[in-house]
């Protein structure tokens, strides 16, 4: 069914992993008593609009007759062998947590507090380039139009936004005082620096393979991008980020970097980051991006000054939080209260399709 669902994808159906595991809930409760049946479950799920629903029968057609030939073929190449007993089938959690994190044991991994320890080198070896390339174009959109901020001062414009009334008066003079051609104007935009605080405690492991990607995809738009990643201790990751094949890139984190999976101190990680690196980064043309769970267990006070002190200083402040992308999520840790009055904008991202979503 997944394989299925992954088919679908290929012929231009927007399938994300939340429908895929809809339609595995959906075929565990309903009573289904035919193929037919069957196949209007997953159409119901998977299909968006009008023109979905005229290809999809066709598509699942050819789907599992496919499928269907590939499963006699191997079967009959196979040797026969003694029956052996039924293994027992994954549970709908596993497939769901499969579906989310890459995991397919019957153990569940949980999120859980980092109560502290020094970071360990991280092994990347198993990461591969799925989604890369779609998390770079949408990167690359969302940086375009953060990379640049209206100023107060303004130029002329074509386009009729504003109308420039002292512009449109010194034009006139040429016609004796009369006011011809309206002038309009529109803000001057000044160039944004982006700084991006990226949080590898062992909270967030289970989320870093996405938010690797999404380091990568912003050091690489060309624009004025700063990277930092912390658990205990911060760490700037700029320079190993700027390689131009994303494998290399990985390879220089997993040797140069110590940070990964430590202890969870976002407090005095940024109290850090604003003594170090705060008079020479912070301005009013300065963007700062979190990618954190919130789950500090260090310095709270530190916390608060640091967030406010952020909120002060640069034009805007974005917390990017893996877990408010799940249904009913509320920040009631002690970490993001203490850090929301000071954020611009809180936004859900943990997978590509909730990074498509970002709007800011």
């Amino acid at each position: 069914m997944l394989q299925f669902c992954r088919f679908l994808r290929q012929h231009q159906f927007r399938i994300t992993t939340d429908e895929e595991s809809d339609a595995l809930e959906a075929l565990s409760s309903v009573g289904l008593r035919s193929g037919l049946e069957f196949s209007l479950v997953l159409r119901s799920i998977l299909c968006k609009d009008l023109s979905q629903l005229r290809r999809f029968d066709d598509l699942y057609t050819q789907y599992w007759k496919e499928l269907e030939r590939a499963v006699n073929s191997k079967i009959k190449e196979q040797p026969v062998e003694q029956a052996k007993p039924k293994a027992r089938p994954p549970s709908l959690q596993v497939l769901k947590d499969w579906l989310h994190g890459g995991r397919n044991s019957e153990s569940t991994e949980m999120v859980t507090y980092a109560p502290g320890g020094a970071g360990q080198h991280k092994d990347f070896s198993v990461f591969v380039k799925e989604e890369l390339q779609e998390v770079l174009r949408i990167v690359r959109q969302l940086a375009s139009r953060m990379a640049q901020r209206p100023s107060r001062r303004t130029q002329s414009s074509k386009r009729v936004r504003h109308l420039d009334l002292r512009r449109s008066l010194r034009r006139g003079l040429r016609f004796g005082g009369e006011v011809m051609e309206l002038q309009y104007s529109e803000p001057k935009l000044r160039r944004v620096q982006l700084v991006l605080l990226c949080d590898v405690s062992r909270s967030m492991e289970l989320y870093t393979r996405f938010l690797i990607k999404v380091l990568y995809g912003f050091q690489r738009t060309g624009q004025r991008v700063e990277t930092f990643i912390f658990s205990s201790e911060l760490e700037r990751v700029t320079r190993q980020l700027k390689e131009q094949d994303f494998t290399k890139a990985l390879r220089r984190l997993s040797e140069e970097s110590a940070a990964w999976s430590g202890g969870t101190e976002i407090g005095h990680c940024l109290h850090q980051f604003v003594s170090e690196y705060g008079r020479r980064l912070l301005n009013k043309d300065t963007i700062v991006l979190i990618l954190s769970d919130g789950l500090d267990t260090g310095n709270i006070e530190q916390l608060e000054e640091s967030m406010r002190y952020l909120n002060r200083k640069v034009y805007r402040t974005l917390w990017l939080n893996p877990l408010a992308g799940r249904p009913g999520y509320e920040p009631t840790v002690r970490g993001m209260q203490v850090a929301l009055p000071y954020i611009d904008h809180f936004l859900a991202a943990h997978d590509v399709e909730s990074l498509r979503n970002v709007r800011v």
